[in-house]
């Protein structure tokens, strides 16, 4: 399987995004034949070539990170670069990995929305979001910090590698916290 991996983050390879994009290619290395390509959107201003690269997708992951509740302006550009291959019958399938800084993943729940109308009109076959609050300084913190998320991620790709599907335990678990109870120390944030 060929997978085409699309890094929306504004911080490109000091990103976050990077750092969960990495576990999750870990693993999905792991199935036979599996290959992939990785295009940074802070560093690659020619639309054209991200048009042919979303074309030419076998499967195709667009990953981000979450900004004040919206996508970053590099993520919206491409997007509506796209606009000419709405409806195309061989556009690939499309997933989304969104991650925050924020704890609660009910934050990318408005986003995750958008992203699968998104799918519906570019005639994609979508794969799910992946949902991720809490990452902020995440590839600050030791390795051992960050085992249990490092191994989810991995776990993950390696799924997606053996069976192009992301596995929903492995999806739900990665979200959680939904949302805060009221009486959460950190529920001021929501």
């Amino acid at each position: 399987m060929q997978l085409t991996v699309f890094n929306g983050s504004p911080r490109g390879k000091g990103s976050n995004t990077k750092v969960l994009v990495d576990q999750f290619l870990d693993g999905f290395m792991k199935g036979n034949g599996n290959s992939y390509k990785i295009v940074y959107l802070n560093t690659t201003k020619d639309s054209d070539y991200l048009i042919k690269m979303f074309e030419e997708a076998e499967k195709f992951l667009l990953a981000f990170p979450l900004y004040v509740d919206s996508m970053p302006a590099i993520v919206k550009t491409f997007i509506e670069s796209l606009e000419s291959l709405c409806g195309r019958k061989e556009n690939p399938d499309i997933g989304f990995l969104v991650q925050s800084g924020l704890p609660e993943s009910i934050h990318s729940r408005y986003v995750e929305r958008y992203l699968k109308k998104l799918s519906a009109s570019l005639g994609c076959n979508y794969m799910g979001t992946i949902i991720k609050g809490g990452v902020e300084g995440a590839q600050a913190k030791p390795v051992w910090m960050n085992k249990k998320l490092f191994n989810s991620f991995y776990q993950l790709g390696k799924t997606f590698g053996e069976t192009g599907k992301f596995d929903e335990e492995i999806v739900d678990r990665l979200a959680q916290p939904e949302r805060y109870s009221k009486i959460h120390p950190l529920s001021y944030l929501s």
